[in-house]
């Protein structure tokens, strides 16, 4: 019996990266995992014996769905993670890519907590665990729409820990720096073509240029300090933010 048995966790973004580690530490950890992507992800779902949502979160109304479908399933934990990233100086950034990523990055966020709290508050139990980034805290250049999406997702997690704190439902942020995901060496590739220089020195002189802990953080470690958000142990922690950044933001 794990510590989060006969707890059932919605987890987006589930099919890669950080989410999927978060979804096979849930049910590692006895909880029923609805495995959401955008993508097919119906294997994932048969491996942790879970349900598998399928739905585009660039979509209000699909979101909608997804977030009564997941109500009628009972949620107890859920795990805002779904997101993209897209570089462009902010000039050429096209309007269409900042709607699509503040729509999945934070709106849908709030449309599936709007959707699910409802139940958290009914049970007197809860956890909401958003994916922010370490650019919910800071900025850099290029990254509009995912650093304003983030720092909004760090916004709304506030705003809803004070809302939900007296029904037992608690609401924090995980901030990861750069998280050795298939979105992060896709950024590697691709700043690698653009700066002319080797992955190895992207990593180096781009990614890891602001921290103390030079090394890309393993998918792993951000769904073990989900899961200790999401445990008992963690009852009195809201409205928090915790870094996973190896120190960027202790300069």
């Amino acid at each position: 019996m794990g510590m989060l048995s006969g707890k059932t966790v919605l987890v987006t973004g589930a099919g890669s990266g950080i989410g999927l580690a978060m979804a096979r530490a849930f049910a590692r950890e006895g909880a029923r995992v609805l495995v959401h992507d955008v993508r097919d992800a119906r294997w994932l779902a048969e491996e942790l014996g879970g349900v598998f949502l399928q739905a585009d979160l660039a979509d209000p109304q699909a979101v909608e769905a997804l977030g009564k479908e997941a109500a009628a399933l009972g949620v107890d934990i859920l795990v805002n993670n779904a997101g993209f990233q897209h570089i462009d100086p902010v000039e050429a950034f096209p309007l269409e890519t900042w709607q699509a990523m503040v729509q999945v990055m934070l709106t849908a966020p709030f449309q599936l907590i709007r959707a699910l709290i409802p139940g958290m508050k009914a049970k007197g139990w809860g956890r909401i665990i958003n994916v922010a980034s370490v650019h919910g805290l800071v900025a850099s250049p290029y990254k509009s729409a995912y650093i304003s999406a983030k720092h909004g997702l760090v916004g709304l997690t506030k705003t809803v820990a004070l809302e939900a704190g007296p029904y037992g439902v608690t609401v924090n942020a995980i901030a990861p720096a750069y998280v050795r995901t298939p979105l992060v060496e896709g950024q590697i590739q691709d700043q690698a073509r653009t700066l002319g220089i080797s992955p190895e020195e992207v990593v180096e002189k781009v990614f890891l240029a602001q921290a103390a802990i030079r090394r890309l953080i393993e998918p792993e470690e951000v769904a073990e300090l989900a899961l200790f958000l999401a445990s008992e142990k963690a009852s009195a922690i809201t409205g928090a933010v915790l870094p996973i950044d190896l120190g960027w933001t202790a300069r």
